[in-house]
């Protein structure tokens, strides 16, 4: 009888990705330890789940395990992995794991430069919503959920994937979608958007070209471009119809989605579904902002594909309260609101603040952003200062390195100058998160709006604030 692989050990198991995958093989029965290097809300989640984590990366975690999973934000020399290889364990990335779990299941995976969480949030809300009750492999949280991680039984899995580091070309699905291509995470593809576009490519001519297909956003260039060459069956989105082609074979392997009679509202928007020339039906979505229009057609066309009712798709559309760190409230002092995002490209930046303000329309934004790797900083600084015109007040802090090691010369600095140049007064440089509370508190008037901005642990700054707000209170 061949011998079973039960025993697995997650280094870096704090990550979005990681978090979820271990806590589906824990539930599918398997041992599961993991490491990383802080305490947070996800390592704590995991902990009453039964999975033990060790709060340090060092060779004796590993203790017994079969396989070894590391996170992309691991280096090399990482001592877990170094020990796992030299003892002769199996050791996989992160998504190399995923394609294990996607050997089992009839997979939707969910990828592009933005968005990517709350489609893929969206569908797995949908879906369960239908009692299709899938596994969900998801790297952020719906509000109200207890995780992005779950254990369906039906044979439906609902993930998405990470180009950060090229591992989405380890994935298989049998439906990919592609919300769209933006410069990110350059460093991976040798500072070349053209090896970024066919890595895309790449991953798209992983899907079956007998019963796949690929969903992509007809309103993103390059995701637009890539259903020209894909060589698969073609499910496009977009806002509006879309002009016919003139290639018969283009035609006759494409589809598409769009909408019709649109209305954005601040706290979301409603409009027609219409497929092929079809009025499907009206929705409403409860996500504000045009990009989340586009979010919220990705997951319907997708859940169309999966032959989901429409009446359930209306509900879920409307039903969906969001991911947490997208655009989400934190409360409320003294008349000034908190909110948070996870936004760290430019892209997003000014997609949140575009959101915030159809919100809040007359209100003072006051933005606190914490630049995510020193990479990302070194090449997009400039767009970076740049993306903040919505905002009355800006505060730029020092870059948050994640696994980076400093690169010479790069700074948040660097952002702040073209802030600067850009917005003249009201642009501030503070260094030390810790002490923007302090030079904020000061500055700030009943019916100010803030928001902290960052992939990072900028998220803290708001829930200080409000905390020091509150002790004014007493």
């Amino acid at each position: 009888m061949l011998s079973r692989i039960r025993r697995f050990h997650f280094t870096g198991i704090g990550g979005t990705g990681m978090s979820g995958l271990a806590l589906v093989l824990k539930n599918s029965g398997f041992e599961v330890t993991g490491s990383d290097l802080q305490r947070s809300e996800v390592t704590s989640r995991l902990e009453k789940e039964g999975i033990k984590i060790f709060y340090d990366h060092k060779e004796e975690n590993i203790g017994n395990c079969q396989v070894l999973v590391y996170s992309s934000a691991c280096p090399p020399d990482n001592p877990e992995i170094v020990a796992a290889r030299r003892l002769g364990r199996i050791v996989l990335r992160r998504a190399e794991m995923l394609q294990e779990l996607l050997r089992m299941r009839f997979s939707i995976v969910v990828a592009g430069s933005h968005g990517k969480t709350t489609v893929s949030s969206l569908i797995a809300f949908i879906l369960e919503k239908g009692g299709f009750d899938p596994t969900l492999i998801i790297g952020g949280r719906i509000k109200g959920w207890e995780s992005g991680g779950k254990l369906g039984k039906s044979q439906l899995l609902v993930c998405e994937a990470d180009e950060s580091d090229k591992s989405f070309l380890f994935l298989t699905p049998h439906i990919a979608c592609v919300t769209n291509v933006d410069r990110e995470h350059l460093d991976f593809y040798g500072y070349s958007f053209r090896a970024l576009r066919n890595a895309f490519l790449s991953f798209l001519l992983s899907v079956p070209l007998i019963d796949g297909i690929c969903v992509l956003c007809n309103e993103d260039p390059v995701t637009k471009a890539l259903a020209k060459v894909v060589k698969r069956q073609v499910l496009l989105y977009g806002l509006e119809k879309p002009p016919k082609r003139r290639r018969k074979g283009i035609e006759e392997r494409e589809s598409y989605l769009w909408t019709q009679n649109l209305k954005i509202f601040p706290f979301g928007s409603e409009y027609e579904v219409v497929k092929d020339e079809e009025v499907i039906g009206k929705v409403e979505v409860s996500l504000p902002g045009i990009h989340n229009v586009l979010n919220s057609l990705a997951a319907c066309g997708i859940a169309l594909l999966l032959d989901v009712p429409f009446s359930v798709i209306q509900e879920g559309l409307k039903n969906f309260s969001g991911v947490e760190r997208r655009l989400e409230f934190k409360g409320e002092k003294k008349g000034i609101k908190v909110y948070d995002d996870y936004a760290h490209h430019p892209t997003e930046i000014k997609a949140t603040l575009n959101a915030l303000r159809n919100l809040h329309p007359k209100e003072r934004i006051i933005a606190i952003f914490q630049p995510h790797r020193y990479t990302r900083t070194s090449y997009l600084y400039e767009d970076f200062g740049r993306a903040f015109p919505l905002a009355d007040l800006l505060i730029i802090t020092e870059i948050y390195p994640a696994s980076e090691k400093p690169i010479p010369g790069v700074s948040a600095e660097l952002i702040y100058e073209v802030a600067k140049k850009e917005k003249g007064e009201n642009v501030f440089f503070v260094p030390d998160k810790d002490q923007i509370s302090s030079f904020l508190l000061p500055l700030l008037k009943e019916g100010d709006l803030i928001i902290t901005l960052g992939a990072g642990n900028i998220w803290q700054v708001g829930l200080e604030i409000l905390k020091r707000l509150a002790k004014d209170l007493e």
